[in-house]
């Protein structure tokens, strides 16, 4: 039996780490909202790109191909480490967010649940929305020469130069939450983060199927010109489309998070379009909800439905009391999770998708209680 028992122990010892190696079983972690944190992450199907994407109408999804499916040709890494496979207990990475804010508080909950877990000790810095901070804190981070680096960047024409600076230094790069370019994806190992517009298309089937497939919508949109302000409103106008074409927009219009300039868009809705109004899509369930809201109350107009891009808790609130349809599931601690799961992942030798999106949900009335308390 000893020498049986030797044998084992000096095979293993001319193992390989990566077969050594085996990452715990992260199912059973849950988020604050009693959600699983780091569920696998998902890989879109990427279809044929039209030959001339700018060409085709607003309502064609084509139109938005680089926009949905960004860094789909990021095919050819530049200078990735490889991992050794030893797993990620003991690394040391260091995480830097974008600026402070409830979300990131959340975001930054994920990363430190996750980073426990897998044994890892991460560092966090936050340039408070500041790019020329940012840029501080990666050569900052760099000096340190820790085991991976993850980034949201601020910009996304800085994003390349960032992530390349990065992956110069020897260092695994792991972009997280903000989308960027095919360019700055080839110095990441991979990135991380949700599908927006896969959200909006799933949030959009929940509301045609509400509308009956036809009938007046509009929308209040992000910021113009930001990536969710694409998502959140060509999202659903393409799928409408596409599968439901009996649903008209009526107006988009961009007051921005103030609710009160909501709910005077919203007024002015009801008094310009009446009853044809039968739909509002929102880009926010927070102050735009609130604002949208008072103005259907004090019209007393209970037949027109809400959705929207989601979860704080006042979108909650209101799917309970049904004033919203339905939200999506936008967790901030399972991004930050996402991006340490990631990485994990490449500590212990395994395969990394290029590109890995959150799990998507629809929050509605029947399954709201299952998603509190709220994360943020």
């Amino acid at each position: 039996m000893k020498k049986l028992l030797a044998l084992l122990l000096t095979l293993a010892l001319l193992l390989p780490a990566a077969a050594l190696a085996a990452l715990p079983d992260s199912s059973g972690v849950l988020s604050t909202d009693g959600q699983m944190l780091m569920p696998e992450l998902t890989v879109k199907d990427i279809p044929e790109r039209p030959a001339d994407p700018a060409s085709l109408p607003e309502t064609d999804a084509g139109r938005y191909f680089d926009m949905e499916y960004a860094g789909w040709d990021a095919t050819e890494k530049v200078n990735i480490p490889v991992s050794d496979g030893s797993g990620p207990q003991g690394k040391n990475v260091i995480v830097i967010v974008h600026g402070a804010h409830g979300w990131t508080t959340a975001y930054q909950k994920g990363v430190q649940k996750a980073a426990d877990f897998f044994g890892i000790t991460v560092e966090i810095m936050d340039p408070n929305w500041d790019l020329a901070t940012q840029n501080q804190m990666i050569d900052t981070a760099i000096n340190l020469q820790p085991d991976a680096i993850a980034l949201i960047p601020l910009n996304a024409e800085s994003a390349v130069q960032q992530f390349k600076k990065i992956n110069d230094a020897g260092i695994p790069a792991f972009g997280t939450n903000t989308l960027t370019t095919s360019d700055a994806m080839k110095y990441m190992v991979c990135w991380t983060g949700p599908d927006d517009w896969g959200q909006m298309r799933k949030l959009s089937d929940v509301l045609a199927k509400a509308m009956n497939n036809e009938g007046g919508i509009a929308y209040i949109t992000h910021n113009a010109g930001t990536s969710p302000y694409y998502a959140r409103t060509y999202g659903p106008i393409t799928q409408f489309a596409q599968t439901a074409p009996g649903i008209k927009t009526l107006d988009i219009q961009t007051p921005g998070f103030d609710a009160v300039a909501c709910k005077q868009v919203v007024a002015d809705w009801l008094t310009r379009f009446g009853t044809e109004l039968k739909a509002i899509f929102l880009a926010d369930d927070s102050a735009q909800a609130i604002g949208a809201i008072d103005a259907l109350n004090e019209a007393g107009r209970s037949d027109v439905l809400v959705v929207a891009a989601g979860n704080s808790k006042t979108g909650q609130d209101y799917v309970k009391e049904g004033k919203l349809l339905a939200i999506t599931y936008q967790t901030a601690e399972g991004d930050g999770a996402a991006a340490i799961f990631a990485m994990a992942k490449y500590f212990d030798g395994q395969e990394v998708p290029a590109i890995g999106y959150l799990a998507q949900q629809i929050i509605t009335l029947e399954n709201v209680d299952s998603f509190y308390p709220v994360q943020w």
